[in-house]
């Protein structure tokens, strides 16, 4: 995988980039959608190529581990294959599912002993065994295995979970450089910084990570319930220490106005399930705020829900249909928010690279965050 920076911002630490890997180019920065479980909820893969344009999509490693499994995987040839879909891919390593298991599962030096939320089935990962099942599954970025710390978190915990997501990362790194692609194409490992909110863990971190020479870095362990100017500082400070050269990726985040605050401090990647799981609440994001299409308010409005939009439906259909089919629970209602998010989400890291390009994303940045987090 290799990463051209095209373009920086002279108001702002925003870059634009180009990152290659076998299964294609991404043009950065980019919103990845969130397929957990081998699907991007309520949407098609034609629809993730048009309208939505998603350059880059990702699975999860724990929940594809656990169905359809690692051997049907193999079998299908690969993730890629399995659900018909050739651009690239990333894949988190479960860790943040398995943090998620709180009282279901066991952390030790080894690894992290848990129960399957299906059906309770005992299960053990470790970062060799992660390693292995990535390289099943098959995507062309893969998550080394880490612990994510919660938030509010004690220093003491962070810091003990921080090194042993150290020691977790050589770990992963001797297992990947020790075996081979399954399908033929490369894969790229990336690691991931921890250190909660706690500035000098994240300097310590961030300086471990840069440190392995990896193409990719990520930071986790935010947007985890913190207050967002913890996670922008944390950022910062993290940004500022890992590599120029290589994309940096924010796990987890989030908002659109944190996607554009986050790009302002020097980050490239994005992915969230928030514009899919609100989605099938109602909420929809556009340019001018954020809509509740279960409110009364939009009962006898029969305007486009978003004429801006670069999603058909959302310029075909009316607001008043579309609550309309949210009060009486139809399926196309998330079909027609999801795809209306997931176009605009896509559409504002797209927009952001032509401002970077043109010099202009600073004050583009301010504008947009503005208009975006009003409620309508």
């Amino acid at each position: 995988m290799t990463f051209n920076i095209i373009a920086k911002d002279p108001g702002s630490k925003a870059r634009a980039g180009i990152i290659t890997t076998d299964h294609g180019n991404i043009e950065s920065p980019v919103f990845m959608p969130v397929g957990t479980q081998g699907s991007v909820k309520a949407v098609h893969q034609a629809e993730l190529l048009d309208p939505i344009e998603a350059q880059i999509i990702l699975g999860n490693t724990y929940h594809l581990y656990l169905r359809p499994g690692t051997d049907i995987l193999k079998r299908a040839g690969g993730l890629h294959k399995f659900i018909a879909w050739d651009r690239p891919m990333l894949t988190d390593s479960g860790g943040y599912q398995v943090y998620s298991l709180k009282g279901m599962r066991k952390i030790t030096e080894e690894g992290v002993k848990f129960q399957s939320h299906t059906d309770g089935s005992r299960h053990f990962f470790s970062p060799e065994n992660v390693m292995d099942i990535q390289r099943i599954i098959g995507a062309d970025i893969i998550m080394a295995f880490d612990e994510c710390t919660p938030y509010p978190c004690e220093f003491k915990y962070a810091r003990n979970s921080m090194h042993m997501t150290h020691r977790w990362l050589d770990r992963c790194f001797d297992r990947f450089e020790k075996t081979d692609p399954v399908y033929g194409y490369q894969q790229t490992l990336a690691p991931i910084v921890q250190g909660s909110t706690f500035p000098d863990l994240r300097l310590a971190s961030a300086e471990y990570i840069a440190g392995k020479g990896a193409a990719l870095n990520a930071i986790g362990g935010l947007s985890v319930g913190e207050p967002h100017e913890d996670m922008y500082s944390m950022t910062e400070l993290v940004c500022g220490v890992l590599p120029e050269n290589k994309p940096r990726y924010l796990m987890g985040v989030g908002l659109p106005e944190n996607i554009l605050e986050s790009i302002s401090l020097g980050i490239d990647m994005f992915d969230c399930v928030l514009p899919t799981r609100n989605a099938r609440h109602g909420i929809l994001y556009t340019k001018n705020g954020v809509m509740n299409m279960k409110n009364a308010k939009w009962q006898d409005d029969f305007s486009p829900i978003d004429n801006e939009s670069q999603a058909p439906t959302s310029r075909i259909h009316t607001k008043a249909y579309l609550r309309h089919l949210f009060k009486v629970e139809e399926i196309l209602a998330a079909q027609i928010a999801t795809l209306h998010n997931l176009s605009f989400f896509t559409w504002l890291t797209r927009e952001a690279r032509k401002q970077i390009i043109s010099g202009t994303f600073a004050g583009w940045k301010t504008e947009m965050v503005q208009k975006m987090t009003q409620r309508l």
